[in-house]
């Protein structure tokens, strides 16, 4: 076929990956025969990429796919080659063709000097891009954005890198690369020229020239649900710093920017914006027309959109069409073909159960040329495939009016089927080219699809509608001179093909034609100019044998053949649609002509580079130009409603449910028909509903909490909970949660599932009376939850509990493992990991396996096995996306004395052989970026901790200078939001009497400096720390004041930090408590006599819980006392603060429990473990609050939960009375109808006021060389927050001060609080930086001071220009001299750093961990019950005593607890 897209990236497809030609050897015999195409026979040694034509012309590049990967170009379509002239080819990675100019190339290399051509490769020139050439697997192939209209305008996509760390960075030219790129914007995941198709504009000729759209990253490390979408029309022009530019936020909600944005389409005359949100696989498309208006894209409820589940496909200047999978089984994907209107915001079903692959490829393809005409293949069995009981059955389809009708393909009587884009077997189009009405394909005739070699050729001269059959046996096929003539090459397994076939009439008739001189081989690609006009074909090949292959070119070349050019009466005009009798039809409301050869005609039309141009005239409108609206279904000769009919603004105002609206008829014109309306009413004529038949309004505005009583029957203790959360792009408005009632030392009881928020409960049928022994839910993806039986049968649902499904793991549940069975892929939710028991007769091991396709198959990874994880992700380019580390014995047996754990990484899965990276390990985890492993000095008793990026190559974490710890030790690693880590360390391990001190790591975690001493620990080494979630810096701790007495109880005083543990304080103490009475002691800021003291995460009985939520800005409940140390929890009572613990207030006696809803505008607290039959509630953020009662009769409440991002006004108390469980459904929706509006023009009239959090340590009230503030609902204003508050609404930069930096490598803070070199100690050699990387340019001379990465902070007396001279790299003086500055990246390492231990870790889990920082209190991995083997918790415990270390893994926020010293076993804990 043609090689398509051969104006773009000249890049092999997968399917095409043998289409590599090579280094040119010799010539073969040209072989005459009369009458017959000229054949001409290149031989090579090594295999070449797929030529590409320069449009318009016979001029052909290719380029040798091994070294020295040679360009070579022809001037006579491939007849003869040479050599490009002007190029270093050994030093060429990719060819790639200008998109829009038809004389220009490009050669690219891996460094900033590149290769140009404008003259169709005649002649070469260097050209500059500074940035060097992006390595990122995301953006292989699509270096370059061309524009539309200027050729001379290009983005360039390269990277920079300092030490390690490599970012993308996007340049520019507006004169062709005449000089050197420009630097466009730094920390882009892509960028576009808005006029990126000749057909879209902006509407503004000065807009379409220079307007630029990109997405942009939060930071270096940043997850994808940060990213933000940019325009500007000055090149991203800096203003006034390098961090900020000349740009503007796109509003692609319409009322305000969209986070998340991860892709962007063009698409005819539409772009495609794509976004996710983190904890779900759901996504959202965005459209405009001219990128200043964007709509969200609105697809059938029952078709949501679903990362790697949706198809762009070939669409229309008036439509897009997408198939989007809709099947759950991803080893077999089947998808349902929707189009657009005409402004591409709203779709609607075509066909049910397209064909899919697992790549995503779909089964369809446009007649070329042909309006309204496509062929998809459909599954026939789709029902059977479902239920994983058979293989597809495939039939081919074909519509004529765009996707109304679809109508079987036949030849004679049989019906006919076709192998299409899923099955390619060759490139460009599968079916079609521009020749008129001339359509081909490998197929065969009967009820379904069969395998492709048994396959033939057919041919169609009508567009699809009637088939006759070719040569036998599957062929790679082409058409040229306008379908003059078609070309055909048997294809095969062997190097055994020694013929081609053509047909001069139209496949009536072939002519078999041998290759010269006997040549045999082995066909990969036919393709010809992209136009078809030519009559010069290349055929490319394999020759040779297996053992020792070779490769050729073969040249075809009909001009000879026929001497005759095509006349006037040698001509006929075609309709692309007849009916039966031949009388032209319409197709899309018009007929369509073309004059085309008569098939029988002896001549050429000889026409090159010109193709065929229809006529057009329009039709009156018929049925048949009508389809389905939005959200209508098919129903014989109807369109009836499949969901709420859609209203405009000013509909259905009311509650009155007899109110009534115009809305669809059921009906549209099908877009892109151009029909002629004619008189009287026509099918899309609006018709009158009912407001009821609308979205309906909230299930509650009666101005009242509702209040909905659940009890759950059986002789059960306790509930195991699991809230599956929409994403905030979500469609629907579910809030579902799986719960089932359990016994603590027993049996649990049916599983049961709520949609909304507890009002209504069921047992899913697929999961009646089946023995369930654990529920998981997807650490990644929180619409996905697992339902495990004690065999090997897993049950699971992916979209909320809506439809469930199933799979066999490879092995049994290993009951007796503390680990979770289950293993997950942050960016692909189909890769699971299962962990199982394999037994052979009394032998048993543990096995795990690997899946990509959701338990549909499996492979074995290894035996006798620890745990394995993955540890690739998409957010990190320093490490494969596939990669897997295990952990396990070094020797296939269960005996450990001499066979210790090995730590072992494999980066793809095509061999599924493993590589030894450590030996004497006991745990390992990933923790962002870096992944951490303990390994054991039996002979000390001790742990030794290692890190590295790589998963390859580690090194050791070095500790404090003269911090000295006992051999048996514990660590715990805390979280932190800083880019460093915070380390406890014990210095007292007596039971009962633990405690340790608290270390902060520098920038690169290879030193660390005390924070604070003497935390409270308990027996299993967890620590008293938490951090205040959605702020930076604030962090709580218990300490020991009477470290020094050895045996009384521990005395326990709370400090607070709001610059991440640099300097602490005590929390002040309210004046009075709630019932105006003073307190026994009093304190302005608290003091060691007199302060506010919490109960910390050591004595929670559900560790789960937090003192704050990450949507409820600022606020903190605890329970706790008043006085000089911490008294019993039964003395307690409840306090919260309002402004991030500057103050507190007692709100109520004794101990309650609390949540947060409608992100911190409600606040619900409940009695826990007391008899009540009321809770007490907030609207204004404490300030007041109100009772409720919720039952007639006093019952115990043992919880209170809701959503975990706390946006829901739906709460739930779970509690029994009696023997009887219960669960009670709080319902505040009804308070408040209204939704909130931020008016930032008017801040006395928006409902929102900003609020930015105040540090007392800090003179300037900044941290971390910012102020932010955040939105938060007036107190005073009774209205809901209808979408979720951005995290950091706007933030002020501060000037450089002593805090924003941090005591270099090998310095440590002193009496003075200075930096001093440690005694005995030297500062790093400066230089070491150059010799460590040969591509540094600078170098900084050690002020004992370094920049704290996280801050951003400019200007001032301790600007970096002030603090750190840098010195150029011998080598790189010139560079220096340009440079003339520091990158961000170089800031962030400009000292090159040893892999060592976790320095980012805590800004990476603050930032993304949904378990401790949720707002739900409760085990998305298990039940309320502690001791429960999947629970997560938030910390992680090292223990050389017992040889284990646990770890927060990347995303999963897994912790491994210790047992008791005298134990060997560890426990792990999920949550989620």
């Amino acid at each position: 076929m043609r090689s398509s897209g051969s104006m773009g990236a000249a890049l092999p497809m997968w399917w095409s990956a043998l289409l590599l030609l090579a280094t040119l050897l010799s010539t073969a015999s040209t072989v005459y025969a009369k009458d017959e195409p000229t054949i001409k026979v290149k031989k090579l040694k090594s295999p070449p990429n797929t030529p590409n034509y320069f449009p318009g012309s016979n001029i052909v590049l290719f380029q040798e796919a091994q070294s020295p990967r040679t360009i070579w170009r022809s001037t006579d379509g491939g007849a003869t080659w040479d050599e490009a002239e002007g190029i270093d080819h050994d030093k060429s990675i990719a060819l790639i063709m200008h998109k829009y100019d038809p004389n220009r190339a490009y050669v690219l290399t891996t460094g900033n000097v590149h290769w140009k051509t404008a003259d169709k490769g005649k002649t070469w020139q260097k050209f500059h891009t500074d940035a060097y050439t992006s390595d990122f697997a995301d953006t292989f192939g699509n270096w370059m954005t061309f524009h539309a209209d200027d050729p001379n305008k290009i983005l360039f996509t390269g990277m920079e890198c300092e030490g390690f760390f490599c970012e993308e960075r996007t340049m520019y030219t507006t004169n062709g690369f005449e000089t050197k790129a420009k630097p466009l914007r730094k920390q882009t995941q892509g960028c576009w020229w808005a006029k990126s198709s000749p057909v879209f504009t902006t509407g503004d000729s000065d807009l379409d020239a220079n307007r630029v759209i990109c997405i942009v990253r939060s930071g270096l490390f940043s997850p994808q649900y940060e990213n933000r979408l940019y325009v500007s029309d000055t090149y991203f022009k800096a203003l006034g710093g390098d961090d900020t530019f000349d740009e503007k936020e796109v509003n692609l909600n319409g009322d305000g920017p969209a986070q998340g944005v991860v892709s962007l389409v063009e698409v005819k005359k539409f772009l495609l914006a794509a976004t996710t949100s983190p904890k779900s696989a759901e996504m959202a498309l965005f459209v405009t027309d001219d990128t200043k208006i964007w709509h969200r894209a609105v697809f059938p409820q029952d078709h949501p959109l679903l990362e790697a589940a949706y198809t762009v496909l070939e669409s229309t200047n008036y439509s897009i069409q997408i198939d989007v999978r809709s099947s759950k089984r991803t080893s077999k994907p089947m998808g349902t073909l929707l189009t657009s209107n005409s402004n591409g915001t709203y779709f609607t079903r075509n066909i049910e159960h397209t064909n899919r692959n697992q790549q995503a490829y779909v089964d369809f393809e446009k007649v070329t040329g042909i309006q309204g005409v496509f062929l998809v293949n459909q599954v026939d069995n789709w029902e059977d495939v479902q239920k994983k009981e058979a293989s597809k059955k495939i039939k081919t389809l074909i519509t004529f009016d765009d996707g109304r009708t679809f109508e079987e393909i036949k030849t004679d009587d049989d019906n006919i089927h076709l192998h299409s884009i899923t099955e390619p077997s060759n490139t460009g189009p599968v079916f079609s080219s521009p020749a008129p009405g001339l359509v081909m394909g490998n197929g065969n005739p009967g009820k379904h699809l069969k395998d492709y070699w048994d396959s033939s050729l057919y041919i169609s001269d009508d567009a699809g509608k009637t088939w006759i059959q070719g040569p036998k046996g599957p062929h790679k096929y082409e058409f040229g001179d306008q379908g003059s003539i078609l070309l055909a090459v048997e294809d095969s397994k062997k190097i055994n093909v020694q013929e081609i076939k053509y047909s001069l009439n139209h496949g009536q008739k072939w002519t078999t034609i041998k290759l010269p001189d006997d040549l045999s081989i082995l066909p990969w690609a036919l393709t010809t100019i992209q136009d078809s006009t030519s009559l010069k074909f290349l055929l490319t090949a394999e020759t040779g044998s297996k053992e020792s292959p070779s490769y050729c070119m073969v040249s075809i070349d009909f001009e000879g053949l026929h001497e005759d050019t095509c006349k006037e009466s040698d001509m006929e005009a075609w309709y692309a649609r007849t009916d039966d009798d031949g009388t032209s039809s319409c197709v899309m409301g018009h007929r369509q002509k073309f004059t085309r050869r008569k098939k029988d005609a002896k001549c050429f039309i000889k026409k090159e580079f010109k193709g065929p141009v229809p006529e057009t005239s329009k039709c009156d409108c018929s049925n048949a130009d009508f389809e389905c609206d939005f959200n209508f279904v098919r129903d014989g000769d109807e369109c009836k409603p499949a969901g709420p009919v859609l209203t405009s603004n000013k509909d259905c105002k009311t509650d009155d449910p007899e109110e009534t609206f115009k809305g669809s008829s059921g009906w549209r014109l099908i877009p892109g028909n151009e029909c002629k309306r004619t008189k009287g009413d026509q099918k899309d004529k609006q018709k009158e509903w009912k407001c009821s038949d609308a979205k309906s309004r909230p299930s509650n505005s009666d101005g009242e909490i509702s209040v909905t009583f659940t009890p759950f029957k059986g002789d059960f203790d306790r509930f195991e909970m699991h809230y599956l959360e929409r994403s905030d792009l979500s469609s629907n408005d579910d809030e579902t949660i799986i719960a089932r009632p359990e016994k603590i030392f027993g049996s649990a009881g049916d599983v049961f599932i709520t949609h909304d928020h507890g009002k209504t409960w069921s047992t899913p049928k697929e999961l009646e009376e089946k023995d369930i022994y654990a529920i998981i839910t997807h650490t990644y993806v929180k619409d996905m939850a697992f339902f495990l039986t004690t065999g090997r049968k897993v049950y699971y649902t992916t979209d909320r509990g809506k439809s469930f499904d199933s799979f066999e793991a490879q092995d049994p549940l290993d009951k007796q493992s503390r680990l979770a069975p289950l293993a997950f892929h942050p960016n692909q939710p189909e890769w699971l990991i299962w962990h199982g028991l394999k037994c052979t007769g009394d032998k048993c091991y543990s096995e795990a396996s690997l899946s990509t396709d959701r338990g549909d198959s499996w492979h074995t990874l290894k035996r006798y096995v620890d745990r394995c994880e993955f540890t690739g992700s998409n957010a990190y380019n320093f490490r494969k996306k596939s990669q897997i580390l295990c952990s396990a014995r070094a020797h296939e047996s269960n005996d450990v004395d001499n066979n210790p754990l090995q730590l072992l990484f494999m980066d793809d899965f095509s061999s599924y052989e493993f590589t030894v990276a450590l030996d004497h390990i006991t745990r390992f985890a990933p923790m962002a970026e870096f992944i951490v492993v303990a390994t054991e000095n039996a002979t000390e008793g001790s742990l030794s901790a290692l890190a590295s990026l790589d998963g390859e190559n580690y090194a050791n974490a070095h500790f404090p200078v003269n911090f000295h710890v006992p051999p048996q030790n514990a660590y715990t690693v805390l979280d932190s939001s800083t880019h460093a880590v915070n380390l406890f360390v014990a210095t007292e391990t007596e039971k009962n009497r633990r405690y340790g001190s608290i270390l902060k790591s520098n920038s690169n975690g290879t030193s660390y400096v005390l924070s604070i001493s003497g935390v409270n620990a308990d027996d299993d080494w967890y620590a008293d720390f938490e951090k205040m979630l959605g702020l930076e810096g604030v962090v709580l701790v218990n300490t020991v004041a009477n470290q020094d007495s050895g045996s009384e109880p521990k005395n326990l005083q709370t400090r607070i930090s709001h610059n991440d543990g640099a300097q602490w304080s005590f929390l002040p103490p309210p004046q009075k408590d709630v019932e105006g009475k003073p307190y026994s002691c009093s304190s302005r800021e608290g003091d060691p006599f007199c302060a506010l003291h919490l109960h910390g995460f050591t004595e929670r009985v559900d560790r789960r819980k937090t003192y704050s939520s990450e949507s409820a800005i600022g606020l903190m409940f605890g329970v706790g006392n008043v006085g000089p140390i911490l008294g019993s929890v039964k003395d307690a009572d409840t306090f919260m603060t309002q402004d991030a613990g500057l103050s507190w207030k007692e709100v109520k006696k004794g101990s309650w429990t609390w949540s947060f809803g409608d992100q911190g505008s409600i606040v619900v607290l409940a009695q826990s473990n007391t008899k009540t039959k009321s809770v007490s509630y907030s609207l204004d953020r404490g300030e007041t609050w109100q009772d409720k009662e919720f039952h007639d009769s006093e019952v115990i409440i043992t919880d209170i939960t809701t959503l975990r991002s706390g946006s829901s006004r739906n709460f739930i108390l779970w509690g029994h009375q009696g023997k009887e469980l219960f669960a009670i459904n709080l319902d505040f929706s009804g308070l408040a109808d209204k939704p909130c509006v931020h008016d930032k023009d008017n801040p006395d009239k928006s409902d929102y006021e900003l609020w930015s959090p105040e540090h007392p340590l800090q003179p300037n009230g900044c941290l971390f060389g910012h102020r932010n503030q955040y939105l938060r609902k007036k107190k005073d204003r009774a209205c809901h927050n209808e979408k979720r508050l951005e995290d950091v609404y706007s933030f002020e930069t501060c000037e450089c001060t002593r805090q924003d930096y941090e005591c270099d490598y090998n310095y440590e803070l002193d009496n003075h609080n200075y930096c001093a070199l440690v005694e005995g100690l030297r500062p790093k050699d400066p230089e070491q930086v150059c010799r460590d990387d040969p591509e540094a340019i600078e170098y900084y001379e050690p002020t004992g001071l370094r920049r704290i990465p996280l801050t951003t902070c400019k200007g001032g007396t301790f600007d970096p220009d002030n603090i750190q001279k840098p010195y150029p790299c011998p080598g790189h003086e010139e560079e220096f001299e340009r440079k003339h500055g520091v990158s961000g990246v170089a800031i962030f390492f400009a000292v090159v750093i040893p892999i060592a231990f976790a320095a980012l870790v805590g800004w990476w889990i603050y930032r993304n961990w949904q378990g401790k920082f949720g707002q739900i209190r409760l085990g998305e991995q298990s039940s309320l019950d502690n001791d429960s083997p999947w629970i997560k918790y938030p910390v992680i415990v090292i223990s050389a005593a017992v040889a284990v270390i646990g770890a927060l893994p990347l995303l999963a926020s897994s912790v491994w607890r210790t047992l008791d010293t005298n134990e060997w076993a560890a426990e792990i804990y999920y949550e989620r």
